[in-house]
C-alpha cells in the first residue's frame, strides 16, 4: 500500500531531517511510528503527499508519487494535522467536510451522500451547520477526520492525534480509529495509543528508522525506549 525507497530530505536551513528511509506498509496494517522531538516523525509523513519534496521515491497504492499525479495521491491518501483548525477553514462543518469531494468534481448529490457518509463514520450526524470553531477538541478532531474520510482514502495518515484531548475525547477517538478499515499510519508519543491500535511499531530517531517490530514487543523492551527518549 505504501512503499518509500531511499528518502532523504534536507530543509532549506541545511538539517538533513530524512536520512535513507526505506519503508514497507502492506494493505491493511495499522502502524505506530514513534520517536523523540525531531526525530523526522512530521518530515516522513509529510513525504507521503509531497507537501515537502525530498530525493527518493514514495509509492502509494502502487503509484509513484509524482507533481503530475498529487490530486490522485492525496485524494487516496487522506492526512489528520495535529492541529485540527489546520482543516477547518469554512463556516460550517458541511462545507469543511464537501470541500474535498468537490476539489475532486464530483457531482452534487454525490457530494451530499460523501459528507453524509463521513460525519455518520465520525458521529457527527447533525453537525452540519455548526460554526467547527465553535465544536470541542474532540468534535474538531472527529470533523477533520471526516474531511478526509469523504474523499474515500484507502490510506489515513495521522500526525500526533490525542494531542490536546481529554481522556473521554481520547476513549472517543481510540473507538473512532479502531473502526475504521484503512491503512493506517500514526505518528504518536502516546505509547497507550499506539498499543490499542496498531499492531506494528516503527520507531524513528535523528532522522533514521532505527526498529521496526511488533508492537508489543517494541513496547515491552525497556531500554529501547529509554534509548530513544520514549519512557
Amino acid at each position: 500500500m505504501i512503499e518509500v525507497i531511499d528518502l532523504d530530505y534536507t530543509y532549506p536551513d541545511g538539517k538533513k531531517a530524512l536520512k535513507n528511509i526505506n519503508l514497507r506498509i502492506e494493505d491493511g496494517e495499522k502502524i505506530a511510528l514513534l520517536g523523540p522531538n525531531g526525530a523526522g516523525k512530521s518530515t516522513l509523513l509529510l513525504q507521503l503527499n509531497e507537501i515537502l519534496a525530498g530525493e527518493g521515491t514514495v509509492k502509494v497504492d502502487g503509484i509513484t508519487l509524482r507533481k503530475a499525479n498529487l490530486p490522485e495521491i492525496r485524494a487516496r491518501l487522506g492526512m489528520v494535522f495535529q492541529n485540527s483548525e489546520d482543516q477547518l477553514f469554512s463556516p460550517t462543518v458541511y462545507e469543511d467536510v464537501a470541500f474535498g469531494p468537490i476539489y475532486q468534481g464530483l457531482g452534487k448529490q454525490e457530494i451530499h451522500e460523501r459528507v453524509k457518509d463521513a460525519l455518520l463514520q465520525v458521529g457527527l450526524r447533525g453537525y452540519e451547520e455548526r460554526n467547527p470553531y465553535h465544536l470541542s477538541n474532540g468534535e474538531k478532531k472527529r470533523a477533520a477526520i471526516a474531511t478526509v474520510l469523504s474523499m474515500n482514502p484507502c490510506v489515513l495518515v495521522f500526525d500526533e492525534p490525542s494531542a490536546g484531548l481529554d481522556p473521554r475525547a481520547r476513549r472517543e477517538l481510540i473507538s473512532l480509529l479502531q473502526g475504521l478499515p484503512q491503512t493506517m499510519i500514526i505518528a504518536t508519543h502516546d505509547l497507550d495509543l499506539a498499543n490499542q491500535l496498531t499492531g506494528k511499531t516503527i520507531i524513528m530517531d535523528n532522522g533514521r528508522i532505527v526498529m521496526a517490530g511488533g508492537t508489543q514487543e517494541i513496547l515491552t523492551n525497556e531500554e529501547l525506549l529509554w534509548e530513544h527518549g520514549l519512557k
